[in-house]
C-alpha cells in the first residue's frame, strides 16, 4: 500500500520521529514522508512509533487509495493536532473560543460536589480519639470495637441533635459561633457501648444530615447485615444471611447499628472508652475548618431553596459523591514524604504545624514508621480534592483515547453468511440519535459460528458517534481470563494491542485481602488500599488518558490501562464489583469503566440462577450509569431478557432524572430503543 506520513511533533518527539520515519520512507518535505509499504512493515512502524511516543508525538498515517482519494488509518500521540480526518489546522489558537466542555448535561453535578466535599470535611473526625492515635503509636494492636467512621458519624449526628436540615446548616453557616458542646456533651454524643439511647442513627434524620450520614459510615466499607451464631457472636461482615426481613428492602437504614459497620464484641467499660474519649482538640476548633464548613454549609442552604429532595433516594447522587469522597480519601492518604522527608509540594497549603492529632503514618527514607498527616490536614486537603473529582466527573470521559475510522468495523462482508452483520449494523445506524439520548438494549441471539463477538462491536460502532468513535467492554462469562482468550478477540475483532486491553487474573483469596486491609490498617488508611484486585493486571500498549481524574486518583499503571483502553475483555467478576464491592474502593474503576464506555454482556445463559441477582444489578447499574447494553448469546429466554430489559430500563430513568435535555425532572419520560439481531 501506498502511504503518506505527517508529523506534527515538536521538541525532542520531532527528532525521535524523524530518526524512525526516515527507516521506513522517503522524505516529501521537513514533517511529510511517502513510501509503499506492507500491512506488516506498516504495523512495526507504528509500534515502534508507540513505543517512544511522549507527550509532543503526534504523526498521522494516510493511505493513498486513489489519484483523488485517501484515508486516514490511524494517529500515533497527540490526535488533537489532526481533525476526524487527517487534516491539520492552517492557524491555531490558545484561545478556547467554543468553550464547548462549559457545557454538560449534569443537572446534578452540585448536589453531587457539596455532598462529596461537605462529608469529606466531616469523615475522619473519630480519628481523634485516644483509640485511633494509640493504634497509630503502635499501643493498640487487637480488632476496633469501633471504627473510626462510626464515631465520626456519631459526632455528626450530635451536630446535627434535633435540628432540621435548615437548622444545623445555619449553625454551621456561623464561622464564629463554635460550640464544643454542640458536638459532644452528654445527651447529644450518642456512645454505643456506654450511653447510647438510640442505637439506630438513620431513624427520623432529615434528608440533607441523613445524605451525609450514609457517605460519612460508607467511605471505607458499606454497612451490611450482621450474621449471629447460636451462641449470640457475630459471623464475618458480609456472610450471607439465612433469613429475610423486609425492612431491609422498604427502609434498609432503619435498622443500621455499628454491628452493621464492625462485629460486635463483648468487653468492659474501661476496654471501650479511649473509642469515644479524644487525644486533642478536634478540627472544628480550627478556623481553617470552620472558614470552609461555613463556606459549604452556606451553598447546600441556597441549593436547599432551588431542590428539597430526599438525596437519599437518588443512587445516581449518592453513589457518585461517594465515588468522589472515597477517590479523594485514596489520593490524598497515599500522599507522603519527598526524598528530603519533608512533605510532598501537593500538602503544603494544608499543612498545620501545631496539630496534635494525627491521621496516619508513612515510612521515611530509612523505612521507618512516622507520623503522616495531621488529622486537620488530612479532612481540609480530601475536601478540597473531592471538589476537585467532582468537578472533573462531568467531562472525563472526552479524554479517553476511542476507537474511530477503524476499516475492520466498516467493512461490509464479502461472505454471504456474515452479511447479516452488515443489516445489524444499518439497523443500528438508524437508532443513533435515539440512543444517544435514551440508551440502547440490543439482543443479539445469533447462532454459534455466525460472528456474534464482530457483530456485537458492529453494532456498538454504529451506534457511536462517528467522528468520535467507539468504547466497549465485553464481559465473559469465565471464571478466568487467560492470556489466549484474549488473543483470540483481538483476532476477531481486527483489534491491535493499542485498541483492546485484556483483564487477566482477579480471583484474589478472602485471606489475601485482608492481609492488604490488616496492612493498611496499621497505618492509619484504610484509603491507601489497591483499587482493584492485588492479583489482577491488564495487558494494553495503547496511549493512556490523560486527565486531572485520573492523573489524581488512579495512580496504579493497571487502572490506567483499564480505563484508557478502547475496548476491554475481562470476566463478568471484573464489572461485578460496580454493584457488589463492599470494602477498598473495588467499586470504583469498574463504575468508571462502565460511565465510558458500552457493556457487552457474553453467553449470559451460561450462567446459573445464583448468578442472576448480580447480573441484573450490573444491567441497572450500567443503565443508570448511561451506558448501552448488549446481551449476547444463542439460547436466550423471554424470561431473561425480559427482566434485564426492566433492570436497565429502571437504572435509565435514574439516569434521565440527572442527565439529559429533559432531565432533573422526577417525570422524565424514558423510552429505550431495543434492537434484536439474528443471523436467520
Amino acid at each position: 500500500m501506498n502511504v503518506l506520513l505527517v508529523s506534527q511533533c515538536s521538541k525532542n518527539a520531532l527528532k525521535e520521529t524523524r530518526r524512525i520515519l526516515d527507516q521506513f520512507a522517503e522524505r516529501r518535505g521537513g514533517r511529510t514522508w511517502q513510501t509503499s509499504i506492507t500491512q506488516a512493515g506498516l504495523d512495526t512502524l507504528r509500534k515502534l512509533l508507540r513505543k517512544t511516543a511522549r507527550k509532543n508525538t503526534a504523526v498521522a498515517c494516510h493511505w493513498i487509495r486513489g489519484h483523488d482519494h485517501s484515508e486516514l488509518m490511524w494517529v500515533v500521540g497527540d490526535a488533537s493536532q489532526f481533525n476526524t480526518r487527517g487534516a491539520t489546522p492552517t492557524n491555531t489558537t490558545r484561545r478556547n473560543i467554543l468553550r464547548t466542555e462549559d457545557e454538560n448535561d449534569w443537572h446534578t453535578a452540585e448536589d453531587i460536589r457539596l455532598l462529596a466535599q461537605m462529608a469529606a470535611l466531616l469523615h475522619d473526625l473519630g480519628k481523634g480519639s485516644v483509640a485511633f492515635q494509640d493504634r497509630l503509636d503502635g499501643k493498640l494492636k487487637e480488632k476496633n470495637l469501633y471504627r473510626h467512621e462510626w464515631v465520626s458519624l456519631r459526632l455528626f449526628l450530635a451536630f446535627v441533635g434535633l435540628d432540621d436540615d435548615e437548622g444545623w446548616l445555619q449553625r454551621l453557616a456561623d464561622r464564629d459561633g463554635f460550640n464544643e458542646r454542640e458536638w459532644i456533651a452528654s445527651g447529644r454524643y450518642q456512645r454505643d457501648g456506654l450511653d447510647a439511647d438510640n442505637k439506630y442513627p438513620f431513624r427520623d434524620l432529615p434528608p440533607l444530615a441523613a445524605a451525609i450520614a450514609w457517605l460519612i459510615v460508607s467511605h471505607h466499607r458499606l454497612p451490611v447485615v450482621p450474621v449471629k451464631n447460636a451462641d449470640g457472636t457475630q459471623e464475618r461482615l458480609g456472610k450471607r444471611s439465612q433469613s429475610h426481613n423486609s425492612l431491609w428492602l422498604e427502609k434498609p437504614l432503619s435498622l443500621v447499628a455499628h454491628d452493621w459497620n464492625e462485629i460486635r464484641q463483648s468487653a468492659e467499660r474501661a476496654q471501650i472508652k479511649p473509642y469515644w474519649q479524644f487525644a486533642g482538640s478536634l478540627p472544628m476548633s480550627e478556623p481553617k475548618w470552620r472558614e470552609i464548613a461555613a463556606r459549604l454549609a452556606r451553598h447546600l442552604l441556597a441549593l436547599r431553596q432551588r431542590r428539597n429532595d430526599e438525596w437519599l433516594s437518588n443512587p445516581y447522587v449518592m453513589h457518585l459523591a461517594r465515588l468522589s469522597l472515597m477517590l479523594a480519601d485514596h489520593y490524598y492518604s497515599g500522599l507522603g514524604l519527598d526524598k528530603e522527608d519533608k512533605p510532598v509540594w501537593e500538602r503544603k497549603r494544608f499543612l498545620d504545624s501545631e496539630a496534635s492529632l494525627m491521621a496516619n503514618t508513612t515510612r521515611d527514607r530509612h523505612g521507618s514508621t512516622v507520623a503522616n498527616q495531621s488529622l486537620n490536614e488530612h479532612l481540609l486537603g480530601v475536601t478540597h480534592t473531592a471538589g476537585l473529582m467532582a468537578h472533573a466527573l462531568p467531562g472525563f470521559e472526552r479524554y479517553l483515547p476511542r476507537l474511530a475510522n477503524h476499516r475492520g468495523l466498516r467493512k461490509r462482508s464479502k461472505v454471504d453468511r456474515f452479511r447479516w452483520q452488515d443489516k445489524a449494523a444499518d439497523a443500528a445506524t438508524a437508532l443513533r440519535e435515539s440512543a444517544r439520548e435514551n440508551g440502547a438494549f440490543i439482543v443479539n441471539m445469533a447462532s454459534t459460528g455466525c460472528g456474534k463477538t464482530l457483530a456485537n462491536a458492529r453494532i456498538l460502532y454504529a451506534l457511536a458517534d462517528p467522528q468520535q468513535g467507539m468504547r466497549a467492554t465485553y464481559a465473559l462469562g469465565l471464571r478466568t481470563l487467560t492470556l489466549q482468550t484474549g488473543r483470540s478477540y483481538r483476532t476477531d475483532l481486527h483489534l491491535g494491542d493499542d485498541e483492546l486491553a485484556v483483564q487477566v487474573g482477579g480471583s484474589a483469596s478472602r485471606s489475601l485481602f485482608e492481609f492488604y486491609e490488616a496492612q493498611a490498617e496499621a497505618h492509619g488508611s484504610a484509603s491507601v488500599q489497591n483499587l482493584i484486585e492485588e492479583d489482577s493486571y491488564v495487558l494494553y500498549e495503547g496511549v493512556t488518558a490523560d486527565h486531572p481524574l485520573l492523573s489524581r486518583a488512579m495512580r496504579d499503571s493497571n487502572i490506567h490501562k483499564l480505563l484508557s483502553a478502547p475496548i476491554l475483555a475481562c470476566t463478568v467478576d471484573h464489572m461485578v464489583p460496580a454493584t457488589e464491592s463492599l470494602r477498598a474502593g473495588r467499586q470504583i474503576a469498574p463504575m468508571l469503566r462502565l460511565m465510558s464506555s458500552d457493556l457487552i454482556l457474553d453467553e449470559l445463559d451460561d450462567y446459573d440462577l445464583n448468578d442472576l441477582p448480580a447480573l441484573t444489578r450490573l444491567v441497572h447499574w450500567a443503565g443508570m450509569l448511561g451506558t448501552r447494553v448488549v446481551l449476547s448469546s444463542a439460547t436466550l429466554p423471554p424470561s431473561l431478557v425480559t427482566g434485564m430489559y426492566q433492570a436497565y430500563r429502571a437504572g435509565r430513568q435514574q439516569y434521565r432524572q440527572n442527565r439529559g435535555r429533559d432531565g432533573g425532572r422526577t417525570d422524565a419520560m424514558v423510552e429505550v430503543p431495543c434492537l434484536f439481531v439474528n443471523a436467520d
